[in-house]
């Protein structure tokens, strides 16, 4: 070993620089990993950031979405709908609530309710349903004033949120009941009506019934003549009554037809040949316009014949003795269809009831001296020519005149087109 003083301390020196770059280089190692660790823990949290920011996003996407679902099914409803949060403010309101309150979607949100909402009852029963409503919600019926008219709604209310808060959103749901209220009329005049009409036969079977039962008919010739008015009465009463039956499944869809290549000239010819004789007993002439065309058509010959009937059988009922009744057929090249008609010299129709003489139950008032009737007749022409075989019928009549009803049905391939 060393036994020189100087080559000791310089040893000495030696192992001390070595140690102390051995400390220096342990203490650079140490910062660098401390550096790598707190690198992969910054990295983690940015990763774990990125994470959250991402399913933020999501979460915010997916709400949107929701959003825009629950607005298009809103808007989807023929009812008017209001939503309001806790606060009292609007959420949303569909289509038809915009143009029920005249407001646009976009300024009613986040106004509060009594800022959109005009009518102050409806407002304040919004407003107040935020503290509650029972399980079933609350509904009643009120009237709303919209453009000068006063209309009726069923409004119905539903809180949404949990029980123990104070306040809550609201859900509003008005529906128009003006249409349900025109439907209800229109079956009780229609009862009305049919009750009426089927109460005139039958109480003429049960008058001359009884008279029989009674022995008032003495002789054979006075019990002939009360069968005979049973007999009609009976007759008129069954034919009303197919036609109740034949207009309401028309208009209930389940009525079947037969669609086959149809002869219309074969079915004018046949109806004048059938209804001359009561045209001979008022001395009424029946002349026929037949173009010399195909008139071949495709639907159901036995509907189709009972229209002619129908309209023939009006003119004769309604034109004076010795006047003139006219039956046209042709086709119309343009609008690829039958055209038919039948123009009279009888009473006419004004101008205010043309249009309804399509109705169900309709007579002109003035004529029903003239001639028995029940209103069915052309209320099933309608439905035969225009639900069954895509047709149009119509009138045209001057008052004091005479009158022309007509009906066009489509060709084969018209009837394809507009199926």
């Amino acid at each position: 070993m060393f036994t020189d003083p100087i080559s000791i301390l310089l040893f000495t020196v030696t192992l001390l620089l070595a140690a102390m770059s051995i400390i220096v280089a342990l203490k650079l190692k140490a910062r660098e990993s401390a550096a790598v660790v707190a690198m992969q823990i910054a990295k983690q949290d940015a990763e774990e950031a990125c994470y959250a920011l991402d399913s933020a996003k999501i979460h915010a996407c997916i709400d949107r979405t929701h959003r825009r679902q629950v607005e298009s099914v809103f808007n989807v409803l023929r009812d008017a709908v209001i939503v309001i949060d806790a606060h009292g403010e609007v959420l949303h309101v569909n289509e038809i609530a915009s143009g029920l309150l005249n407001v646009s979607i976009e300024s009613a949100t986040g106004k509060p309710i009594t800022e959109v909402v005009v009518d102050h009852q409806l407002a304040s029963t919004i407003s107040d349903a935020r503290s509650g409503l029972p399980k079933e919600g609350r509904q009643y019926e009120q009237e709303i004033k919209n453009d000068e008219e006063t209309v009726a709604y069923e409004v119905h209310l539903q809180s949404v949120g949990h029980q123990d808060e104070a306040m809550h959103a609201v859900v509003t749901v008005l529906r128009d009941l003006s249409r349900e209220r025109e439907i209800a009329r229109l079956k009780s005049d229609f009862v009305s009506k049919a009750s009426h009409e089927l109460r005139t036969p039958l109480s003429s079977i049960s008058a001359y019934i009884e008279m029989l039962v009674d022995g008032d008919a003495q002789n054979e010739e006075t019990r002939q003549e009360f069968y005979g008015v049973i007999t009609t009465e009976t007759q008129r009463l069954q034919r009303m009554i197919n036609n109740l039956l034949n207009i309401s499944q028309i208009e209930a869809g389940l009525m079947h037809i037969d669609r086959i290549r149809v002869d219309f000239q074969e079915l004018v010819e046949r109806a004048v040949t059938n209804m001359k004789p009561q045209a001979q007993e008022k001395n009424l002439e029946i002349h026929s316009q037949i173009a010399e065309v195909d008139l071949s058509i495709v639907g159901d010959g036995d509907m189709l014949y009972q229209v002619i009937v129908n309209l023939l059988s009006n003119a004769i009922k309604y034109t004076p003795e010795g006047g003139r009744i006219t039956v046209a057929a042709d086709t119309d090249n343009l609008t690829r269809s039958l055209h038919f008609s039948v123009s009279d010299t009888g009473l006419g129709i004004a101008p205010d009831q043309t249009d309804k003489v399509f109705d169900k139950f309709y007579r002109v008032e003035n004529y029903r001296h003239v001639a028995q009737g029940t209103g069915l007749g052309l209320n099933l022409c309608r439905h035969i020519v225009e639900t069954l075989h895509s047709g149009q019928i119509g009138l045209e009549s001057t008052l004091g005149m005479g009158s022309k009803f007509w009906f066009s049905i489509p060709s084969e391939r018209g009837q394809r087109k507009a199926a």
